[in-house]
């Protein structure tokens, strides 16, 4: 079988690879399991300098990569690529790799020592989606090598080539091939691997089907599994909220990267003494934006990743109005009907649409007008979903009671679509569970060992 990588921008095979037989994937992850005992032996300050002189690799590769990832998902190259965030999330595990992985003491006395330690599962599956294809791999990737795990990576066909590079460069710095390797893996073989109890860890980014695959295949093998799933993320904004930082910072959670973000904001609830205001300053933003060929520095917003994506995100707003709801932005010039898509602000919503529901992924946000906080919360939890949620106001106090309230795994106050290194990122309902980055993230990607030592005192 043969990976291939459509390119968005016009349709055209931008990178082919051919898959793994079962056979040598099962070799791959046997020479993985090997080198794991030694690499583990090294110290977590020899591992931990190699990750980051991988880190630096990457950077390096950075004026290849940014047109690279226009070519294989649509990124308007005028964004400069992820190397900001992957370097940030990377140093941060690094930084604290110390502390978190250290032992945990319990007691000592004349008569007994007790501690846990934390100890490197052994071989950690990463299977990585294609909308921010080096951030994403990164927030398992670091911290399991850093921990003491070999790493096998399997990225998005959509983004051929990200896991690719990321494993040449970490080898270039001195990573051994074997600690880290990128597979090309059909459904299949990938099935059979963690039936066959191939891993010891597996983390999955991508749709809620792929999170179910995921752990069907390592039903009965007692394989960790970590998920990261969909989302409808919801923003909220408050009477009291800074109106002109609510607009600009929503609507760019909702836009950017053509609304394919795994955080992005998918849904707006605003109160109705700022409804009026905040929809118009909503469309201005959208109108000013320009969709366009991802290469040309003008573009402000790109193609979809694929045209099937596109098709979906049609196929919802044209339902919602059908339904009643108000479409705001008339088609733009580039819009061609496949993967170059009208970024859409819908009004008149509600949660009987798709739109509302369902995960588009796309560029497209609708707005609620909202009476109190009360409301609020209602719709924000009338969800099957739970990643983020954006509160804004200007009292902490009170998103921090609306927060503890809202069934999300990460609440933001003033604030939108990031992810901060030093907190779990994590969810709830069928977004997944789990959590990465962090402490919490290395104590994921680590099992308990737990020591009871009686002293001879005779």
């Amino acid at each position: 079988m043969t990976l291939k990588c459509i390119s968005p921008i016009d349709g055209s095979v931008f990178a082919e690879r051919p898959t793994l037989s079962l056979e040598a994937a099962t070799d791959a992850v046997v020479r993985a399991r090997a080198a794991q005992k030694a690499w583990a032996a090294r110290s977590l300050a020899e591992r931990t300098e190699l990750v980051m002189d991988g880190v630096a690799a990457v950077g390096a590769m950075n004026d290849e990569i940014v047109p690279e990832l226009a070519h294989m998902m649509g990124r308007p190259v005028r964004y400069g690529g992820e190397f900001g965030g992957f370097e940030e999330r990377a140093s941060h595990m690094a930084t604290i790799a110390k502390e978190a992985l250290a032992d945990i003491a319990v007691g000592e006395d004349d008569t007994f020592k007790r501690y846990i330690k934390r100890l490197p599962h052994g071989v950690v599956f990463v299977v990585a989606p294609w909308n921010y294809p080096y951030m994403t791999a990164i927030n398992t990737v670091a911290p399991a090598l850093i921990a003491g795990n070999t790493v096998i990576l399997k990225h998005a066909s959509q983004t051929l080539l990200a896991g690719e590079r990321m494993a040449a460069a970490f080898h270039a710095a001195g990573v051994p091939t074997d600690v880290f390797q990128n597979l090309f893996l059909d459904h299949d073989v990938t099935t059979d691997l963690i039936s066959a109890n191939a891993f010891d860890f597996v983390n999955f980014t991508g749709s809620v089907g792929g999170g179910r695959a995921m752990e069907h295949a390592a039903a009965g093998t007692f394989t960790g599994v970590g998920t990261e799933l969909g989302g409808k993320d919801p923003g909220y904004v408050m009477d009291d909220a800074d109106l002109e930082a609510a607009v600009d910072t929503l609507i760019d959670g909702a836009m950017f990267n053509s609304g394919q973000c795994c955080c992005g904001i998918e849904r707006i609830y605003v109160h109705e003494s700022l409804y009026d205001a905040f929809v118009d300053k909503a469309v201005a933003i959208v109108q000013a934006m320009k969709l366009g060929n991802p290469l040309d520095p003008d573009t402000t917003i790109g193609p979809m990743a694929n045209t099937r994506f596109a098709k979906e995100v049609r196929a919802q707003i044209d339902e919602a109005v059908a339904a009643g709801a108000v479409p705001h932005i008339d088609t733009m010039p580039a819009d061609e009907g496949g993967a170059y898509l009208t970024p859409q602000i819908l009004t008149n919503v509600t949660h009987d649409m798709r739109v509302m529901r369902e995960e588009s992924f796309g560029p497209v946000v609708g707005i609620m007008k909202v009476t109190s906080d009360e409301e609020a919360i209602e719709l924000m939890n009338d969800s099957e979903f739970g990643l983020t949620a954006s509160l804004w106001t200007r009292d902490i106090d009170r998103a921090a009671r609306v927060g503890d309230r809202i069934e999300t795994g990460t609440v933001f106050m003033n604030r939108a679509d990031y992810l901060d290194p030093g907190l779990c990122w994590t969810g709830c309902k069928n977004t997944g569970r789990g959590g990465g980055l962090s402490v919490i993230g290395y104590h994921n990607l680590t099992r308990p060992k737990s020591y009871h030592l009686k002293k001879v005192t005779a």
